[in-house]
């Protein structure tokens, strides 16, 4: 190393280390760690902070794995095989290997042979596969390993008329018949008799009274039974977003290959037959202008045109007999065109000549041209004999492939189901560099599309002037236009056809490029199809796998026209000469068609009489394997004679040239441009080129370039790169040692070779990419080769360590960039990391043995020349011990003190030194080394640690370098450790002796410095610090397979300590918590992650008492009278020993309590990775074949117990899947003291709803216990998503499945009270989490179309599954009254649940969708039993204490939760049973408590009892019959659960729709036959009673049929729902429960008034009900919410409910209420006028008919939505009793007259439909101010019918009558029903008179209104005055007046009348007149003429109506007596004269 380097390296070394002193110092003095454990943390230490681990060896020294017994002994140590080497076969794709013999190969070649024919070298851990990153559970693997499920029975997914199960069939024979059966009237009980129905069968041994720990032990055995194995199996697979622990092993390097095309060339047929046609395929791409393939030969002749050739032809190789090729396309495009050209036999005369027959000529003809054709043949005959070797240029066409690929279509490019599925981890990382080529262009596959066969008809005749490449690309771009020019040229007709299809993937007969053949090759005789060779249109990145040497020559063009002499047909011969001698020329020529495999000497074809011909020839050698400088190519230009003259030669040779092949040691390619010689050349010429002037020779045109001629060489030896040439030249010159040499222009001596190496070293990053990626394999060995054994040059070792780690460095960063479009996910070059895990082996030695020793003589050299080492680093090391690494002097900021720590205390551990003397200075400090045998004065390195070494010392630019790609030097130094161990046997060493101290120091410095990386690059790259967080952890990861376990934990923590103290300055936090997230997902997918978390050794306690242990130790425990055992405490928390011992599970478990951490940033990603790592692991844990056995899987379930403390602190946060709005259960507020009585009802009170509220009194005495901290509900944050809740709650279900139940016994016995109460909280959401959704759920899903956006999902949930809670759900209603979707049962549903997407795909086939029902069934059950297990074990804790009560009635209430929830009937049988266990251990629960947790049980058994599934109907009758036995016990009645079964009978009735008479009959006859064979009882009144219940129960469910019937006629089921509630008023309860089902029913059709007044009538209920019990009047605390506008009545509920909160002091809820009447009030301010509020439409209905049965002559006023019109409400009573009665039986009557019921006909039923409106007496107008005053309280209804006496509706005026009828309702609206019947009916009727006074009266009003309207409307008032003083045709005013004011009445009771009339028209002249003086003041000039009009009918009016208006009347009576009929005075027709 050079001394100013080793200086400047020095000097930053003591920079670093007093920085790093202070450092440390003030960082102790300012609080150690431990001052900080001492912290009165729960923990111990803080979760912030990283446990130190045990150190894992000396545990497991401690503890050998021969300890443990059994199964678990695996557990303890990794296996012993669990490191292996393979050596596997490199895949050769031909059957011979095509590499060439050993001949004297040089040394480059040699290598590159070596390097094709090797093996690949693979270390494999033997168990990866077992990870979670190579075996991903994902929804496939998911979806195999739940076949075989067995199918679960639920009880929603049977419908009425299906049978349940084989164990129904015996139903059909007693079944009671179906509801269609039952009598209609309402006495049908009678004949019911329940003594007729068959019973279901009874349980065995119910009766028996046994034990309770034997039925208790009965119970579990039976729930063991037919469980699902793997609970996750049955949960959707991990998220793949967030594995980014997927690895896949790279595919081994393999050939590259393009899309690939299969052209077989059928046949060739021309109009005439008479010599052969030789034909050539290659590709073209236009837009590249570049031929992208080389040429495949063809020849289609018949046998006898062949055999025209015999003269000239040797026996043709079969390998040139081929007529299919396979072409390779790796850019895909639609510029690519398949070239034909086709050539002859050199014949006189020019190609137009020639082609002249071709195009003339017609088959058809052939009998005409008959003598033509015989000249033509023997002409043809005579050339192919003289000149058969010669061709000449025929013919060419082109087929556009994109025309073929169109036209045809991809082959199946809709087949694929699945839509766009995303690839897969494995297929994102597989793809390989062709595939970005096809860049979107989806017309341009070549891989699929359908096979096509093409018959090509029209060729081209060449033009001798345009043969070259340029002018073929100016045709085929001409080609493509629609106005070719090609098309105007006579064609040369001909028929040649061909197939194209996609190349088959391994077809038989098939020869490489080299002529190889490839496998499978079945038959060498078979016709071979040829592989064509591509020449890529750009770039192609891959390396070279096989060996590959060819020589492509192109001669292009030949200028001879000043070359004097007979100089016209000009042929080229070309040769490949090894020497100067013609005997010398080799046959590597390839052969074309029919002729021989390789030949000596190949000729182009003729351009007749051209002295420069252009060519388009390509000539294919096959190079020899060491070219050497006298190898050259030798053309010779002849001048062939086609006509044969006496004297004259064949052919006259007239020039020379040549191309010597090597220069400079590299291959000469390119393009060239020689000069011809006329003389033959002289001896010893081949090393000159010819540009050299040789003495005495003559030139053509004066030794100008006349000839033009291009050679590409496509070899897989020769780099063709100079910086790669001279890099692989230098290596190969120091390996072979022959010194000197010539380097170009320099000759290199032993002292210069160094320096050149240096230098060559740094210029191969200046290499071009696709040489460099080609030769990666073998750039990348030479480099590891110089770094392990580096070279020795005059006897001294080189090291050039640093400069081959930067050149690795360079080199990767090439190929990652050439390769970007093919980066994995994870950033990773698959190139470079199959490089690592296949070709990459250490030089020298036998695999199989460590390598020899290496020559004595050296050893004096290593000493001096160290490793690179800079020998002042030992000395600072061994001083400065406690110091931070200055290895990493370079990196800004400090590395941790731990780091430091750990470098310490290995640094004094180093096994040995490379450079002994340089401690000698040290003095006291230095270390006594000790020298291992094997590492002696060994000029080999350990590439591990030389490239620890470089990169830890590497400078800013490299190491910048070095970073991008980290993982591939990662990988690189894990598997040269690898090697090293198993190569030297090492792997037996203890695993703190297998490496030497100063590595691992330099371990953790490049640990430490990536780290620091990743922190500081977070904010500025994320991109780069992800990729290198994931690195730095697959590292340490991997060395947890081979280092010191224990040291690579302690590196894990101080990288952990790092980010923590980046954390607190950290401006984005969540980013750095994200990537430590991934870093320990990332470690946590070992494949031995169990063994890494020491799961067996026990947890030990900590040796003082410290507060260490856990929070609950402080308190006393619930149920034990001792303190809690700490060590069970300890497992279950995130303890210090627990942390300490199971560190990686410690880990994760601690980041996912931060992330679940109220406090976290950036949670909700937190949440669901954090979730989401530990549900990946335990479903890896699920699937793993190690851990089957139950007692391992305890085991391993240990190390996540913390999981339940976890979850059960998280649950405030977790998401409601509990029912809706404040209906979350909190079982914990009911043990807690602080959160007393939470329980906000949602807006009900049915006890069917109110199943598990919190806040039922607390038994006396029980309170002493418990905690007085803050409840959980108190601390907030942000709340889980749906999806995260649930997973992680089935994570929970997995550990208390797994763990082993005494070990969870002992736990819950040391929970503190309000633990114990949340942990059944938590046990409560599970179930609801996972509760079943019914096949029609997924049903329905599917048939929406989802966004995979989260929240939209859990508003789907929410909108789906009916969970927003009864006031939103009511809120949302009304804004979306207009569509009225699906709107089915939602809020009354109780299935709530939620569902989970499984896959973004939708419309799933039915099967699929039964396959998630039945996953879905199993998941519900299995979570349920585990629940289940778990109460079990809680009540079996609990039995002793003496707050058991509290937690018992907790713990029932979780239990009756699953019974009321959808569960199948295997899970409701151990349900059940558990139940009957419980009620019969602790009675005192349901019968003594004051709680509603008796009435629940009995809803629920009833329930039960009503299933159609026979199982769950016996046992629930079981539990019924069982309860009622032990309520009389106790009290020698059962009165409680008599009123309760029967209060529960009604509200199952109300609120079930699919209820089943039949099936709760035969429960009520089962428990009929309990009560009659119940021996025990027989002496008492209990069968009695039991009868007596069951009669009733059967009378009430009788009762309940008819409502049945109406189920769909909304306001008869009303009706009924409404007289049954009213039948109840003995019985509170049961009202209030009616009510409530009316409130449902009603919120569910919109009529939200409706539902509003029955929730206030149940209120008054209850407050009347209070008020007998207690003197002060009590109303609910409950709040009603209106909908519907009518905001007004919201005061009047609130005025009754503010007193009594004031009397509570309820503030907040004083407020809430303030808060909405102020909402309602500035809602009435807004809509003031009324027309935004819509109330309702109203009609009379009445039913006429026997067929209504008691609706037969009934009227009724019916409140149908605003705007509903009088058609609706006809349409849909006609079409409801239509379905009803049948067809042709219901009629609309269409008038409002009487009806006359003798008239009608019996057998119909008729319906009267008439539109009323509210109708207000006078004094209640001036009331009834605003809109809503007029549209509540409404009680008088009127409608107006017109008459004439002789039957018709309108008539002449004078005898016009009017029918006013005024309906009076029972009820005002609104009311609880939305149809009340009518009460009272008055008639009266209008006389004609009257009538006309209503018109005058109606008119007069009209015409004031429009005059005083403001701001006027003068379009309307002009309307009004139109229709009054207009001359009106009929029954206008003046008609009026003529009929009845014309003569005065001889009726003196008509004179009132008459003059009332009289007043009426003076009124309305009045009105007239002020209307047209108001008109005319409005009007413009353009309108006068039409004011006049008016004006002047006005006066014509006033003139006709004056005589009738001036008469006067005799007299006006006096007012006559009562008696007479004085309609006017009628208060309640005062509307009529306002």
């Amino acid at each position: 190393m050079a001394a100013s380097e080793r200086r400047a390296f020095a000097h930053k070394i003591n920079r670093t280390v007093a920085a790093e002193v202070r450092k440390q110092v003030s960082r102790e003095r300012s609080g150690s760690p431990h001052s900080s454990r001492r912290s009165s943390s729960s923990l111990g230490v803080p979760l912030t902070e990283v446990i130190e681990p045990l150190d894992f060896e000396d545990v497991l020294l401690s503890r050998p794995p021969d300890v443990e017994p059994g199964p678990l002994r695996d557990l303890i140590e990794f296996p012993a095989d669990d490191l292996e080497l393979l050596k596997q076969p490199r895949e050769c794709r031909t059957t011979e290997s095509g590499v060439p013999e050993d001949g004297k190969l040089d040394a480059q070649v040699r290598a590159a042979v070596a390097m094709y024919s090797e093996d690949w070298v693979i270390v494999r851990r033997r168990y990866q596969h077992l990870s979670t990153a190579y075996s991903p559970v994902t929804t496939e693997t998911q979806r195999e390993r739940q076949k075989g499920l067995t199918c679960q029975v639920f009880e929603q997914d049977t419908s009425g008329d299906e049978r349940m199960g084989p164990e129904d069939t015996d139903d059909s024979q007693h079944c009671s018949g179906s509801p269609e059966d039952t009598p209609r009237s309402s006495g049908a009980s009678g004949i019911f008799s329940l003594r007729n129905l068959a019973a279901d069968s009874l349980l065995p041994a119910l009766l028996e009274r046994a034990a309770p720990e034997d039925v208790d032990r009965r119970n579990e055995a039976l729930r063991r039974q037919h469980r699902a194995p793997a609970l996750l199996t049955l949960y959707p697979a991990p998220d793949e977003d967030e594995a980014v622990e997927r690895c896949s092993l790279p595919e081994p390097p393999r050939e590259h290959f393009g899309q690939r095309i299969l052209v077989k060339c059928l046949s060739l047929k021309f109009e005439i037959e008479i010599e052969p046609i030789f034909g050539t395929l290659a590709l073209y791409d236009v837009r590249e202008k570049k031929k992208i393939s080389e040429n495949f030969y063809f020849d289609l002749n018949s046998d006898s045109v062949k055999g025209l050739l015999r003269a000239h032809g040797t026996h043709p190789a079969i390998s040139t007999l081929a007529r299919s090729a396979i072409f390779s396309v790796t850019y895909p495009s639609p510029d690519i065109f398949l070239v034909v050209k086709l050539e002859k036999v050199l014949q006189q005369g020019d190609i137009s000549e020639c082609c002249e027959p071709y195009m003339v000529m017609k088959e058809a003809d052939t009998v005409k041209n008959k003598e033509k054709l015989e000249r033509l043949r023997l002409a043809a005959e005579q050339f192919c004999t003289r000149l058969g070797r010669y061709r000449m240029p025929f013919a060419w066409t082109a087929v556009h492939l994109a025309n073929i690929l169109s036209s045809v279509g991809p082959q199946d490019r809709d087949s694929d189901s699945e839509g766009e599925r995303r690839p897969t981890w494995a297929e994102r990382r597989r793809r390989g560099p062709q595939d970005r080529g096809c860049s979107g262009d989806d017309a341009c596959s070549f891989s699929s599309f359908r096979p096509a066969t093409l018959t090509v008809t029209n060729f081209f005749k060449q033009e001798a002037e345009r043969l070259s490449d340029e002018d073929l690309f100016k045709f085929l771009a001409d080609m493509r236009r629609p106005s070719s020019l090609l098309r105007r040229l006579r064609p040369v007709t001909a028929q040649l056809k061909i197939d194209i299809s996609p190349a088959p993937e391994n077809l038989h007969f098939c020869l490489s490029p080299e002529l190889l053949h490839v496998k499978p090759y079945p038959d060498p005789r078979g016709r071979p199809t040829k592989e064509v060779l591509e020449f890529p249109a750009r770039e192609v990145y891959a390396p070279h796998t096989c060996y590959r040497n060819l020589l492509f020559v192109y001669p292009h063009s030949l200028n001879f026209s000043s070359r004097q002499g007979s100089v016209r047909n000009l042929a080229v011969r070309i040769q490949y000469m090894a020497g100067e001698d013609q005997s010398q020329a080799l046959p590597v020529i390839f052969g074309k068609s029919s002729c021989s495999e390789f030949t000596r000497e190949a000729f182009t074809p003729v351009v007749y009489h051209n002295k420069s011909p252009e060519f388009y020839e390509e000539f294919k050698l096959r190079l020899p394997a060491c070219v050497t400088e006298n190898h050259h190519l030798f053309f010779t230009f002849y001048h062939v004679s086609c006509q044969p003259r006496p004297g004259t030669a064949l052919e006259t040779p007239v020039g020379f040239t040549w191309i010597p092949l090597l220069q400079h040691g590299r291959l000469r390619t390119g393009p060239f441009c020689l000069p011809v010689s006329v003389d033959q050349p002289p001896p010893s010429y081949s090393v000159l080129t010819p540009d050299v002037a040789l003495p005495g020779m003559r030139w053509v045109d004066g030794h100008k370039g006349v000839f033009s001629v291009e050679l590409t060489a496509v070899s897989s030896v020769h780099p063709q790169d100079p910086h790669l040439d001279k890099f692989f030249t230098l290596v190969h010159v120091l390996e072979e040692g022959t010194f000197p040499f010539r380097l170009k222009e320099t000759v290199l001596s032993e002292a210069t070779v160094e320096q050149e190496l240096r230098a060559s070293l740094a210029s191969l990053r200046l290499a071009s990419p696709e040489p460099l990626v080609a030769f990666s394999h073998h750039v990348l060995d030479k480099l590891v080769h110089l770094v392990v054994r580096p070279p020795i040059i005059g006897g001294q070792i080189v090291n050039l360590g640093r400069g081959a780690f930067e050149a690795m460095a360079h080199v990767a960063s090439l190929v990652h960039r050439s390769l970007e479009a093919v980066q994995d996910c994870r950033g990773h070059c698959p190139l470079l990391a199959a490089y690592v895990h296949y070709a990459f082996r250490l030089p020298g030695g036998d695999l199989s043995l460590p390598g020899g020793v290496p020559p004595a003589t050296v050893q004096a050299a290593t000493l001096a020349r160290g490793s690179g080492r800079p020998t002042s680093l030992y000395l600072t090391r061994s001083k400065s011990i406690s110091s931070s690494n200055p290895d990493l002097a370079v990196v800004p900021g400090s590395v941790d003190d731990e780091v430091s720590r750990i470098l310490a205390t290995k640094g004094v551990d180093r096994s040995h030194s490379w450079v002994n003397s340089a401690y000698a200075p040290g003095g006291s400090k230095a270390v006594l080394r000790r020298v291992l045998p094997y590492c002696g004065a060994d000029p080999r390195q350990l590439l591990h640690e030389e490239l620890a070494l470089q990169w830890v010392v590497s400078g800013s630019a490299v190491r910048e370098v070095a970073l991008q790609h980290a993982w591939f030097f990662f990988q690189l130094m894990i598997k040269s450790m690898e090697l090293h161990l198993l190569l030297n046997q090492r792997l037996d060493t203890p695993r703190k002796l297998r490496f030497p101290g100063r590595f691992l120091d330099d371990i953790a410095a490049l640990v430490a410095s990536v780290g620091l990386e990743v922190i500081t690059r977070v904010h500025k790259d994320m991109e780069l610090a992800e990729r290198l967080n994931a690195s730095l952890a697959f590292f340490l990861s991997d060395l947890l397979s081979i280092a010191d376990r224990g040291y690579i934990f302690s590196l894990v923590r101080a990288h952990y300590k790092q980010v923590a103290t980046r954390l607190q300055s950290a401006p984005n936090p969540t980013a750095l918590l994200t990537l430590r997230m991934d870093f320990t997902r990332i470690l946590c997918s070992h494949e031995h992650y169990v063994t890494l978390n020491l799961p067996c050794s026990p947890l030990s306690p900590p040796a003082s008492p410290s507060p260490s242990v856990s929070s609950t130790t402080s308190q006393s425990s619930t149920f034990s009278s001792q303190a809690p055992d700490p060590k069970v405490t300890s497992m279950f928390e995130l303890s210090g020993p627990f942390r300490q011992q199971h560190f990686l599970s410690g880990l994760l478990l601690t980041e996912l309590a931060l992330a679940l951490d109220p406090e976290a940033e950036g949670a909700s990603l937190l949440h669901k990775k954090a979730i989401s790592a530990v549900h990946s692991l335990l479903c890896s844990h699920d699937v793993d074949s190690r851990y089957t056995e139950p007692t391992v899987k305890a085991k391993v379930a240990e190390l996540y117990l913390p999981l339940l403390s976890l979850a059960r602190d998280t649950l405030p946060r977790l998401h409601g899947f509990a029912e809706g709005s404040g209906q979350r259960s909190r079982l914990a507020s009911m043990l807690d003291s602080d959160t007393e009585g939470e329980g906000d009802i949602g807006g009900t009170i049915n006890p069917s709803v109110a199943m598990a509220i919190a806040g039922g009194p607390l038994a006396p005495g029980s309170r002493a216990s418990i905690s007085q901290g803050p409840s959980a509900a108190a601390r907030s944050g942000c709340p889980l998503s749906a999806e995260s809740s649930r997973t992680l709650l089935v994570c929970v279900l997995w550990v208390l499945k797994n763990a082993e139940p005494a070990l969870l016994q002992r736990w819950a016995a040391d929970l503190a009270l309000p633990q114990l109460g949340r942990l059944l909280d938590l046990l409560y959401l599970c179930l609801a989490a996972f509760e079943y959704k019914g096949k029609r759920a997924f049903e329905r899903i599917n048939s929406l179309t989802f966004k995979k956006s989260l929240d939209m999902k859990a508003r789907l949930e929410e909108a789906i599954l009916g969970t927003i809670g009864a006031r939103q759900e009511m809120v949302r209603r009304s804004r979306e009254r207009s569509s009225s979707g699906n709107q089915e049962n939602v809020r009354w549903r109780k299935s709530v649940t939620h569902w989970r997407q499984t896959s973004d795909r939708v419309d799933k086939t039915k099967d699929e969708m039964e396959h998630e029902a039945l996953v879905d069934g199993n998941l519900a059950t299995e979570a349920s039993l585990v629940v289940l297990d778990m109460l079990e074990i809680i009540v079996q804790t609990v039995m002793l204490s003496e707050a058991r009560e509290s937690i018992l009635s907790a713990v029932l209430k979780v239990v009756l939760y699953s019974l009321g929830s959808a569960q199948s009937a295997l899970f409701l049988q151990h349900g059940l049973a558990t139940q009957r266990a419980l009620v019969s251990k602790f009675p005192e629960l349901l019968f003594e408590e004051d709680t509603e947790l008796c009435a629940d049980l009995c809803l629920r058994l009833l329930r039960h009892c009503g299933s159609r599934i026979s199982t769950i109907r016996i046992h629930a009758s079981a539990s019924l019959y069982l309860l009622m036995r032990q309520n009389f016990e106790i009290g020698h009645n059962f009165a409680r659960v008599k009123m309760l079964v029967t209060m529960s009978l009604s509200s199952l009735v109300g609120t079930t729709q699919n209820f089943s008479e039949e099936h709760l009959r035969r429960s009520l006859k089962t428990i009929l036959t309990y009560a009659e064979e119940d021996i025990g009882l027989r002496d008492s009144t209990f069968a009695e009673q039991v009868q007596d219940l069951m009669f009733n129960l059967h009378m009430i469910l009788t009762d309940t049929v008819k409502m049945k019937e109406h189920q769909e006629d909304p306001e008869m089921l009303m009706d009924l729902m409404y007289r049954i509630a009213r039948g109840y008023q003995g019985s509170p309860d049961l009202r209030l429960t009616w009510l409530q089902n009316m409130a449902g029913k009603h919120a569910e059709l919109g009529n939200h008034a409706e539902a509003a007044q029955c929730m206030v009538h149940a209120a008054a209920l209850v407050a009347e009900y209070l008020a007998l019990l207690e003197d002060s009047r009590h109303l609910p605390v409950g709040c009603v919410s209106f909908q519907g506008g009518l905001y007004e009545a919201v005061n009047e509920v609130y005025k009754n409910l503010i007193p009594i909160l004031e009397a509570h002091r309820d503030y907040k809820k004083l407020a809430a209420v303030h808060g909405k009447l102020q909402d309602a009030f500035t809602k009435i301010m807004h809509q003031s006028s009324g027309w935004e509020r819509v109330f309702g439409t109203y009609f009379r209905v009445g039913f006429y008919g026997a067929r209504f049965g008691d609706l037969d002559e009934q009227e009724f006023v019916y409140k149908e939505p605003s705007i509903t019109k009088l058609a609706e409400i006809s349409h849909r009573l006609e079409e409801f009793y239509t379905e009803r009665f049948g067809d042709d039986v219901v009629e609309i009557i269409k008038d409002s007259n009487p009806v006359d019921k003798s008239k009608l006909d019996p057998q119909k039923a008729y319906i009267q439909i008439t539109y009323v409106e509210p109708h207000f007496d006078t004094y209640e107008l001036k009331d009834r101010v605003t809109y809503f005053d007029r549209n509540y309280g409404l009680r008088a209804f009127l409608f107006c019918t017109p008459f004439t006496p002789d039957g018709r509706a309108h008539g002449e005026l004078a005898e016009q009558h009017k029918r006013k009828t005024l309906l009076s309702t029972e009820h005002a609206f609104p009311y609880i029903k939305t149809r009340i019947r009518v009460c009272h009916r008055e008639e009266t009727v209008l006389t004609p008179v009257e009538v006309a006074i209503e018109d005058m009266q109606k008119k007069t009003r009209e015409l004031a209104f429009a005059t005083e309207q403001d701001p006027p409307d003068a379009k309307m008032l002009q309307m009004v005055l139109q229709g009054s003083v207009g001359p009106t045709v009929n029954q206008g005013p003046l008609e009026v007046a003529q009929v009845f004011l014309a003569e005065i009445p001889e009726d003196p009771k008509l004179f009132r009348h008459h003059n009332k009339l009289r007043l009426c028209f003076k009124d309305f002249c009045k009105k007239c007149e002020d209307a047209l003086r108001k008109n005319k003041a409005l009007i413009g000039p353009d309108q006068k003429e039409y004011h006049r009009e008016l004006e002047r009918h006005y006066s014509r009016l006033r003139e006709a109506l004056q005589p009738l208006l001036t008469q006067r009347l005799p007299q006006l009576l006096a007012p006559s007596s009562t008696s007479l009929r004085n309609s006017l005075n009628r208060s309640s027709f005062r509307k009529a004269d306002l």
